[in-house]
C-alpha cells in the first residue's frame, strides 16, 4: 500500500509560485515588467505565459493599487456628504465646482490642441503630396 505525501501551500513548487507571486506584488508594477522582460529573454514561452498571468489576473489594470471600484466609491461618497458645518460645505461645493470647471476648460484646452497639431500635419502631409506632383507637372512641359 503507497501513501501520498500531501503538501500544504507554503511548500513544494506552487508554494514557491505562491511567495515569488506575493514578493512581486510587494514591489509593485515595476517588479512584475522587470520579471516579465526577463522571461522573454531568458525562454519567451515563459515570458508569454508571464503576460497572460498579468492580464488574466489583472495586475496591470489601473484598479490594481489597492483600492477597488466599490471603495474608491465609497471615499467618493465620503467627500460629498455635507459636514454639518455650513461655511466650510459651502467652500467644499464652491471649490469642487470651481475644479470641475477648471477641468473642462483644460480637457478642452487639450482638444484644441490636438485639433491643431492634426490640422499641422495634415496641411504638412498635403504640402508634401503636392510637391511631387508640381515637379512631375513641370517636367512633362519642359519635354
Amino acid at each position: 500500500m503507497t501513501t501520498f505525501a500531501q503538501t500544504s501551500p507554503a511548500t513544494g513548487f506552487s508554494g514557491w509560485l505562491h511567495r515569488a507571486e506575493a514578493w512581486l506584488d510587494n514591489k509593485g508594477k515595476a517588479a512584475w515588467i522587470i520579471a516579465i522582460v526577463v522571461a522573454f529573454i531568458l525562454f519567451w514561452p515563459l515570458g508569454l505565459a508571464l503576460l497572460a498571468y498579468m492580464f488574466w489576473s489583472r495586475k496591470m489594470s489601473r484598479l490594481s493599487n489597492g483600492l477597488s471600484c466599490s471603495r474608491r466609491a465609497q471615499r467618493h461618497n465620503h467627500m460629498s456628504r455635507p459636514t454639518g458645518n455650513a461655511a466650510f460645505d459651502a467652500y467644499k461645493t464652491e471649490t469642487l465646482r470651481r475644479l470641475e470647471e477648471e477641468q473642462e476648460n483644460f480637457e478642452a484646452f487639450l482638444q484644441r490642441l490636438r485639433d491643431a497639431r492634426d490640422k499641422a500635419e495634415f496641411d504638412q502631409f498635403m504640402d508634401e503630396r503636392a510637391k511631387p506632383a508640381a515637379t512631375e507637372d513641370g517636367d512633362e512641359k519642359d519635354a
